[in-house]
């Protein structure tokens, strides 16, 4: 996996140690894969504009593993319905998978509700010009 794009232009190096750090468990791990000392790497870490393209490329997977999760979201709605109306199942499962249905169905529209509050307040915060009077 290669994060490129991510903002400021970076060393070529620590373009290629982000994506290890992305990649690998440890800092060790990192610094090998990229080709730096451990120390360097650290080193890296501590400086604002690393840190920074670091944080960006680590928001952008974080972003592409939910819209994947998301883009199975349907497929997954519709296995845990199968499961619950499938008699053959035993009833503990048909019950989890109910209950799962439920819960995530109210989460959704609390979720639903709330967003709906939070623009309705921002809508009204930009009517009167943004200084919340």
């Amino acid at each position: 996996m290669q994060i490129k794009g991510h903002g400021a232009k970076l060393p070529r190096k620590q373009e290629e140690a982000i994506t290890a750090l992305l990649t690998t468990k440890t800092v060790e791990e990192a610094a090998r894969a990229s080709g730096v000392a451990p120390s360097t790497l650290y080193r890296w870490l501590q400086d604002d504009t690393f840190k920074q393209q670091y944080q960006k490329a680590k928001s952008q997977c974080v972003s592409q593993a939910i819209a994947r999760l998301q883009s199975t979201a349907f497929e997954a709605v519709e296995t845990l319905a199968a499961i619950m109306r499938s008699i053959e199942n035993p009833a503990s499962s048909r019950v989890t998978a109910a209950k799962t249905i439920i819960d995530t169905a109210i989460k959704g529209s609390e979720t639903d509700d709330l967003l709906a509050r939070v623009e309705a307040l921002e809508a009204e915060l930009f009517a009167r010009g943004g200084d919340g009077q």
